[in-house]
């Protein structure tokens, strides 16, 4: 019996298995262990957002409706207050003490702008 696995299936398996699944900002505060150092995605509107002239920084927040988190990005083209955004980042905080997160933030990999 031939137990080779067709290429394609492999492929497919491999792509959905690396995709960052969209999660609730709730749960990312709730859970920051959970997440840290991983790749997901978030939805929902910008709150704020601000720039560094000097730098090739943006930092913005993301409100779900479940919570808001601060976005960093590198990317040079400010979203405005009120754009609906998905966001792909790797999950990072500044420090930890116990169970309580400090600086939890999002790392932005990609986003589109809705």
């Amino acid at each position: 019996m031939n137990r080779a696995v067709p290429f394609g299936l492999l492929a497919a398996t491999l792509l959905v298995a690396s995709c960052a699944h969209t999660v609730r900002i709730a749960d990312l505060k709730n859970e920051p262990g959970r997440y840290e150092h991983k790749t997901v995605s978030v939805a929902g509107v910008v709150t704020t957002s601000w720039s560094l002239p000097v730098a090739p920084v943006q930092v913005y927040n993301v409100n779900d409706g479940t919570g808001e988190i601060v976005v960093l990005s590198q990317s040079t083209r400010v979203l405005s207050k009120g754009a609906r955004v998905e966001v792909k980042g790797r999950v990072n905080e500044v420090a930890s003490f116990g169970a309580r997160s400090f600086g939890l933030h999002l790392e932005e990999r990609d986003r589109k702008i809705r």
